[in-house]
């Protein structure tokens, strides 16, 4: 028997092996019209980037593999232009006919490219091959690119945006929704959105491309934005041309059985062009994901060789890394679930990645969606470490048609540095099964306006940030001043992340409230979300600060990692108390609040944050006790390819310093002051880049290139 399969990609590889593996005798012939076979599509940008350095690593099979271990013969370059369903041959471009007992479509999609005005083709790139792949990194190398607009926030779009940044390219990315990445909710985009900000990648959200003006690109809001090099990522199309030609029903899709058979029994089609059945609604979908398409090419080679197999719908699970977070997903998100009027509750939870007493805890967020009866429709998460893991078991749990209570039931595995005796997935479905009993009322973002609020924090960590509008009642006090809590109006209490709030709604509804609601995600979520809403980009910090005091042996080493705010705060609170004025520590957390919560308290406590960075997931603070300037002399600081040295912080004094800097030398935060005497100041290009002010006593300036500009007196 002689199969052919159309398509050498992820389901046409799978199908042709396992084929052979189950019939030595078939017949197998691959017809791919590209000139490469089984890559690793996935792994496209980073290789784009280098973080992948080896281009032999992206080739996953080849066409002599096939040949001499599968006997399986793989025409590259060889493109199907028609499929004769009647006498079972297909028709190649160079005029073959190839006949066939089986046939299989596995051709894919292919990256979608709308005809937009002016476009200018040879600056204009997709990602689909690694032949794309090439022809990118050979363009910005030949071409010295320095500006790069991604079009489009999926997948490939985020990836890309994100390595083309890591290549230090100034890196847009142009989004028409109001977020990235459509498998996630808002909530859990807020999250990416900050982290590209905050590492350069300027994102521009709810506009789109009206045409292109020569190096320029114009919005629908008339906005232009500079490029040298545009990546589409939109999206992609299935390839479904062949089998519509051929008579074979189609949608948006190729429409098949659970067996994985098109409208004709000898035709069988899969991976990206085909329509499978949504896990939770059970409607056809379109589902573009390495892991299904694999499935379905062995589910096919089953069929084909007489091994009754079906295809169980797809979940959509999927995961996704964004620089330091990890965001992922498995079934319907909240947006869909609306669309298809389906009934469902949410809730919002925080959980460390593994023990708080443990080094190096980080909180994650997870959103669950279940409906009324305890049937889980979909969850999400993002963070630094352990997301997938929950994610991967709350999609177990999924398939095989568990509820709240296997959430609640799950045995997972528990050591401090994997987990917590109470792991994420049990307080997910420990939580939900609350709110289900009238235990817990939840309320979100959207409740919080015309609501009143009370923060039941700590009086010292309402002081340094709280939401506007809120009164101070911490959960310690409130029995004693349960008179103040109105009964007349919704009632909102909130903390860090939702868990003390939930217990203070315990205590005022065992007290006959029955208008208090506890804010899921707390002041965490809401914190994230409005950081996003201003929108603000951050241009990534290398500090020469850093370079200058953090080895000095006057600074005090403060390790406040894997506590959960407040906890770095008063830890710092408690050290500072010990010192001098003047004093210097360097303070470690991993808790994501702390770099916004830090500067907030040096602000109210009249102390001074010298530096704040971010780097291998942990963020690091340089703190000054009171206002007194730090100086610091007979230092040097280096900076290497494609980063700027910068000077952060406020009322800094450099005496017989060295700065040499690969890009820009120096720079200052907004509204900042620095002060150099005796110094030897070196730029390979700019030499000053100045958002505050700098000012120069008896220093020497090289500029290597050009000239760069001042914006204080020199």
């Amino acid at each position: 028997m002689r199969t052919v399969i159309i398509g050498g990609g992820a389901c046409g590889a799978s199908a042709a092996a396992r084929i052979r593996r189950l019939d030595e005798s078939a017949e197998i012939i691959v017809l791919e019209k590209t000139g490469e076979i089984s890559i690793a599509n996935c792994g496209l940008p980073y290789y784009t980037s280098g973080v992948i350095n080896d281009r032999e690593k992206m080739l996953v099979s080849s066409p002599e593999k096939f040949r001499e271990w599968f006997n399986i013969n793989v025409k590259l370059n060889t493109e199907v232009i028609n499929i004769n369903p009647d006498e079972k041959f297909v028709e190649t471009a160079d005029g073959e006919k190839i006949n066939y007992n089986k046939l299989v479509l596995a051709q894919g999609a292919k990256p979608f490219v709308p005809p937009i005005e002016g476009i200018p083709e040879e600056k204009v790139f997709t990602v689909r091959t690694l032949f794309d792949a090439d022809n990118i990194k050979s363009y910005i190398k030949e071409k010295g690119v320095r500006k790069a607009i991604v079009i489009g926030g999926g997948f490939i779009g985020v990836e890309m945006a994100e390595n083309l940044n890591e290549m230090g390219l100034e890196t847009t990315l142009i989004e028409q929704q109001n977020q990235i990445l459509a498998p996630v909710d808002y909530e859990i985009a807020a999250f990416l959105h900050n982290e590209m900000r905050d590492r350069g990648v300027e994102l521009v959200l709810s506009d789109g491309v009206k045409k292109f003006n020569d190096n320029k690109v114009i919005l629908n809001s008339s906005r232009e934005i500079e490029f040298d090099i545009i990546i589409m990522a939109i999206g992609v199309r299935p390839e479904i041309t062949l089998a519509k030609n051929a008579g074979l029903e189609t949608a948006r899709g190729i429409i098949v059985n659970e067996n994985l058979q098109t409208s004709n029994p000898d035709i069988y089609a899969g991976g990206d062009g085909v329509e499978i059945k949504d896990f939770v609604t059970g409607e056809n979908t379109l589902i573009p994901l390495a892991g299904p398409a694999n499935r379905q090419g062995r589910i096919i080679a089953d069929n084909i060789c007489g091994i009754e197999s079906a295809y169980k719908n797809s979940q959509g699970t999927s995961v996704l890394k964004v620089f330091d977070l990890t965001a992922a997903s498995v079934g319907n998100n909240e947006k869909q679930l609306k669309s298809k009027n389906i009934p469902y509750w949410k809730t919002f939870v925080f959980s460390k990645d593994h023990a708080g007493y443990y080094p190096g805890a980080v909180e994650v967020l997870y959103k669950l969606l279940f409906s009324p009866d305890g049937k889980i429709l979909g969850a999400q998460g993002v963070g630094l470490d352990g997301v997938e893991k929950r994610i991967d078991v709350i999609s177990s749990i999924m398939r095989n048609g568990g509820k709240i209570q296997e959430l609640l039931d799950s045995e997972l595995c528990y050591a401090p540095p994997y987990s917590s005796a109470k792991d994420a997935v049990n307080i997910l479905g420990m939580n939900a099964d609350n709110i289900l009993r009238g235990l817990l009322k939840p309320a979100y973002f959207e409740d919080l306006e015309n609501s009143y609020l009370i923060d039941v924090r700590q009086r010292e960590i309402f002081e340094i940030s709280t939401i506007e509008g809120a009164v101070n009642i911490p959960i310690a006090q409130l029995r004693n001043r349960i008179n103040e809590v109105p009964r007349d109006k919704k009632v909102i209490l909130f903390c860090n992340t939702g868990y003390t709030s939930y217990n203070a709604s315990r205590i005022l509804i065992q007290n006959g409230f029955n208008n208090v609601y506890s804010l899921c995600g707390g002041i965490s979520l809401y914190k994230e979300l409005v950081k996003d809403k201003k929108g603000i980009l951050t241009m990534p910090q290398r500090v020469a600060t850093h370079a200058a005091v953090s080895n000095s042996a006057d600074v005090i080493k403060v390790d406040a990692s894997g506590l959960q705010c407040p906890g770095p705060i008063m830890k710092v609170a408690s050290k500072i108390a010990e010192l001098n004025e003047g004093s210097i520590i360097e303070v470690t957390s991993t808790d994501r609040g702390f770099k916004s919560d830090i500067g907030a308290w040096c602000k109210t406590t009249g102390n001074s944050l010298l530096d704040l960075k971010t780097e291998k997931k942990v963020i690091t603070a340089l703190i000054q006790k009171g206002g007194k300037p730090a100086v610091i002399e007979n230092s040097s600081g280096n900076v290497g390819q494609a980063e700027a040295h910068y000077v952060a912080s406020d009322r800094q004094t450099y005496k017989n310093c060295r700065f040499l800097g690969y890009q820009d030398t120096q720079r200052t935060n907004s509204g900042a002051r620095a002060y150099f005497k005796d110094c030897f100041i070196q730029g390979a290009t700019d030499f000053i880049f100045g958002d505050g002010l700098m000012y120069y006593d008896n220093c020497t300036v090289n500029c290597v290139k050009g000239g760069g500009y001042v914006t204080a007196p020199a």
